[in-house]
């Protein structure tokens, strides 16, 4: 008798040890629950933790009947460089309720890098009630001391199909908080971003070579673009955005020394509310670039001392000394709705094109821009352009023939 309970007894812990890796077993609807507790997860804040968050995807990842990485409420994760890849056997969830930090010194200066990288997941979700907190302030001191020539992301997704990311909240990256490269059908929906406004190149949201993209009811606070769309993006709706600090929601920069062709079309930006940024809706690019950006669409937008809440510029240069070049990135077709509030500067808008590739098809209607805490009524500046207007817009555009 002895001989045979010994085995079944052997048989049973070892059964139960695997049931605790899938912690919660088969949920309806959501397959098995990974936790990264089960798999050694400290969740001390102390302790580092990358390992323990891809042997627990690794196993997710291979179950082909749906599975969740969970993250518990209640718990700090300290993480390093980690990737989690596809291609993975189902959908998968990663749940994060509890909060995960960067290490709190200067952690990796390799290019490419993000503290989450997820690569080649389809049917990826990204949801959770928890903090993921890039503690850049280091790196921010570094960058401004030319001594960092790269910096860490904090999460970014490459190659992922399907993508939902939901709920979460993202502080202080040490650059872009969230890069979407090579996606296609994706939503980012109730996502917040906290970075002090002069936290230099902490873009919330930044999308390149991606289409059918979806981001809605976010609230962005950065030291730069609140969402940036680069070149290869088409099929883009950003609505109901919250931006402020930060530059605004930009298109570009299109067109930089040594790049193919530029393609952005079919951006709409609508129901956002700008704060104290730069500048509102903007399309930037570089003289002497080629390609095109267009169909744009930017309606029902508010602006509170925005210094430019309208600005087209195809004479982008940050640092200020760049030579002047012929041709340009070919933008057309950009429309601007029932854009109201005030700005800080009392040249409001801004539509600077060049002679050699002027803009066309740009519309006005609706537009309400005053001076903040000024009486004297604001002005528009327009460099070869040609468009029209209908309805009230103030400050005057006038457009020229060309």
């Amino acid at each position: 008798m002895e001989r045979i309970v010994l085995p079944l007894l052997l048989l049973l812990v070892a059964s139960a040890a695997v049931g605790s890796a899938a912690e919660a077993g088969r949920r309806k609807g959501k397959g098995t629950r990974y936790s990264v507790m089960a798999f050694h997860a400290a969740g001390d804040g102390e302790t580092d933790d990358s390992k323990a968050f891809e042997e627990t995807w690794d196993s997710a990842c291979r179950d082909s009947g749906g599975a969740t990485v969970y993250v518990p409420e209640g718990r700090t994760f300290l993480l390093g460089e980690t990737k989690l890849q596809g291609p993975c056997k189902s959908p998968i969830t990663m749940q994060v309720d509890g909060d995960i930090v960067a290490p709190s010194s200067l952690w990796s200066l390799k290019s490419l890098t993000s503290l989450l990288a997820f690569y080649r997941v389809d049917n990826l979700t990204v949801d959770g009630i928890g903090q993921i907190d890039g503690r850049g302030a280091p790196w921010w001191d570094c960058y401004n001391q030319k001594k960092c020539h790269y910096r860490p992301q904090l999460v970014s997704f490459s190659f992922c199909n399907g993508l939902r990311v939901t709920n979460i909240r993202l502080k202080d990256s040490a650059d872009k908080h969230m890069s979407v490269f090579e996606c296609s059908q994706v939503q980012v929906h109730n996502v917040s971003v906290m970075a002090p406004w002069d936290s230099p190149n902490t873009d919330g949201i930044t999308m390149g070579a991606s289409d059918h993209v979806r981001i809605s009811s976010c609230n962005i606070h950065s030291g730069d673009d609140c969402v940036s769309i680069l070149t290869g993006t088409t099929d883009v709706n950003v609505t109901d955005v919250t931006c402020g600090p930060g530059h605004g929601i930009s298109v570009g920069s299109l067109g930089g020394a040594g790049e193919k062709p530029a393609l952005v079309e079919r951006i709409t930006v609508s129901n956002c509310n700008f704060f104290s940024t730069m500048t509102g809706v903007r399309i930037k690019s570089w003289q002497g670039g080629r390609g095109k950006a267009n169909t744009f669409l930017f309606r029902d937008l508010n602006m509170t001392e925005v210094r430019y809440p309208i600005d087209i510029d195809q004479f982008y240069c940050p640092e200020g000394n760049c030579p002047e070049r012929e041709g340009g990135v070919a933008i057309t077709d950009a429309r601007f709705i029932n854009i109201r509030g005030t700005s800080s500067e009392q040249e409001a808008i801004q539509i600077l094109c060049s002679k050699s590739a002027p803009c066309h098809g740009i519309f006005l209607h609706n537009v309400d821009l005053s001076w903040a805490n000024h009486t004297a009524p604001t002005k528009a500046k327009i460099l070869n352009a040609q468009g029209r207007v209908a309805g009230t817009v103030k400050p005057q555009v006038r457009f020229r023939g060309l």
